[in-house]
């Protein structure tokens, strides 16, 4: 696929938008003549096809807009001497130019290619900022309106971001200009997931084996160093999140001196949620999860991915499903009464009939909260890419439309969103739980309401402007043999946040 933009702007914009509907190859982009590297295209870019155009031009003191899309094989485009095409144009006004062309973009390629995103013109992360902003702005019927309107956004799609801005809203309003959340990072795992993009090594390769307890003991210091810099801030925490990675490949005796170390580190007062990611069963024993009582968690994840124990072996997961449901059942008699299970639609080899039976099965241990993600390919993991895409966005579509509906049903709220870049199918991650049972972590980091202090190898530290919305980063090393080599100037980055916070407006007059 070709994508020509001429008089414009918005090259990105619409290059994120058409790989939407593209996501099987790679978008070529042709900005005012020349490829986005500066060099000349060369004639066979310039004669492949499909492509498509999108151009702004003056005429008469007006701005006209036009995208054509051709192709030379539909048989269902329009057909000239030129080729077949689909051909879109209006008059804009200066301020309504990337909207427009979206708007013209998404209506050609709809038409041509058949495919009609749920989320309409939208590829960013967060759909619900968007809403609540546009609520805030234009009232609550009319936001919700033209967040439907404008941007093509299906009814499901809109009813179901109105229930997560609705959600998220409640929670963002406990969050203060001094508030703070920690994260904490373990990126190990018992062996490495095909899908996975994230940062963690299989704990028993002799890389991680050699970093493992150098890892752990560094990662207490930095802890220890991010409490004093925080009582320094005069911050508060007001949540905490142990993931990964696998927290749980942690022994019982580590654990406990994790969660002393931050409770030791930190004012805890003012903190109202402590979630471990236990996550893979086959780490997880009753002494471990005694261990996360004992130290103060009181949120935990159990994360089974999928019931089927074929599709587990096909993605690499050493477990069963029996073993999934033991835990659990076992962290509720160690009385945990916050847990959060994950599932995946579009692992390979599922198909809709088994993920309705993994929804159905989780749903019937009633967890207080069940995340459900749609299959996204990343370059950095191991899971091959499928060339029939879209026959398979069709069944992840029905699969996440089969759990949001069986989820409303048995009573859960949907209370945080985000998407992905390379979601099969421009498709969502939703969390979803009993009332009351919000995790204020996932909300408060997803929305960027205040300061995020993170600990360990590939965490990142947000640092949120007290009274406005502007974020500083501070980026700690990728990979634990790294962060382990240069712990020191790791220590030294986050000296950041003491400057960060001495020259802010949070404290003036005190």
């Amino acid at each position: 696929m070709v994508l020509i933009v001429d008089g414009n702007d918005y090259a990105y914009e619409l290059e994120k938008l058409t790989s939407c509907f593209y996501q099987e190859e790679a978008v070529k982009v042709i900005i005012d003549g020349k490829m986005k590297d500066g060099t000349e295209p060369s004639s066979d870019i310039l004669n492949e096809l499909p492509s498509i155009s999108a151009s702004k031009r003056i005429c008469d003191k007006e701005t006209l807009l036009d995208v054509t899309f051709r192709d030379k094989d539909s048989k269902e485009i329009k057909k000239t001497e030129k080729g077949n095409f689909v051909s879109c144009s209006l008059a804009s006004s200066k301020d309504s130019i990337e909207l427009h062309l979206a708007q013209l973009l998404y209506k050609v390629l709809c038409e041509a290619t058949g495919i009609v995103p749920g989320f309409g013109i939208l590829t960013g992360i967060r759909p619900s900022k968007l809403l609540i902003r546009l609520m805030e702005e234009k009232g609550i019927d009319a936001g919700v309106e033209y967040f439907k309107d404008a941007f093509f956004v299906s009814d499901k799609k809109t009813k179901l971001t109105l229930d997560v801005a609705n959600a998220e809203k409640n929670i963002m309003s406990t969050s203060t200009p001094d508030a703070f959340s920690l994260y904490i990072s373990i990126p190990f795992c018992p062996s490495r997931c095909s899908y996975c993009s994230f940062v963690s090594s299989a704990v028993d390769t002799p890389t991680a084996k050699k970093a493992f307890v150098p890892y752990f003991e560094n990662l207490l210091k930095e802890i220890e160093y991010t409490g004093k810099i925080a009582k320094e801030s005069k911050i508060r925490m007001l949540s905490a999140y142990v993931g990964g990675g696998t927290p749980s490949t942690l022994s019982a005796d580590q654990i406990e001196r994790l969660l002393k170390t931050v409770h030791d580190s930190f004012d805890m007062s003012f903190c109202t949620e402590f979630t471990f990611e236990a996550g893979r069963p086959d780490t997880i024993t009753g002494e471990k999860l005694k261990a996360c009582k004992s130290g103060g968690v009181d949120r935990i994840s159990i994360n089974p991915q999928t019931m089927s124990d074929e599709v587990l072996k096909n993605v690499g997961r050493n477990h069963t499903s029996k073993l999934c449901i033991e835990a659990f059942k076992s962290a509720k008699e160690i009385g945990f009464d916050n847990i959060n299970m994950d599932l995946i639609a579009g692992l390979p080899g599922d198909t809709l009939e088994g993920f309705k039976d993994s929804v159905d099965k989780v749903i019937a241990l009633g967890p207080s909260s069940i995340t459900v993600h749609a299959l996204a390919y990343k370059r950095s993991s191991d899971l091959e890419f499928d060339s029939g895409l879209f026959s398979v966005a069709r069944d992840i579509s029905s699969m996440v439309d089969y759990a949001n509906d069986a989820l409303y049903f048995a009573g859960y709220i949907p209370y945080y969103m985000y998407r992905q870049a390379k979601s099969v199918g421009n498709l969502e991650n939703v969390g979803w739980c009993k009332p009351g049972y919000e995790s204020k972590y996932n909300i408060y980091m997803m929305e960027e309401c205040h300061t995020i202090l993170a600990c360990g190898a590939g965490a990142v530290t947000k640092l949120k402007e007290p009274n406005g919305s502007n974020i500083s980063r501070i980026f700690n090393f990728k990979y634990p043999f790294e962060y382990n080599d240069k712990f020191s100037e790791q220590i030294s980055r986050k000296k950041a946040v003491l400057d960060y916070y001495g020259q802010s407006s949070l404290h003036e007059g005190n």
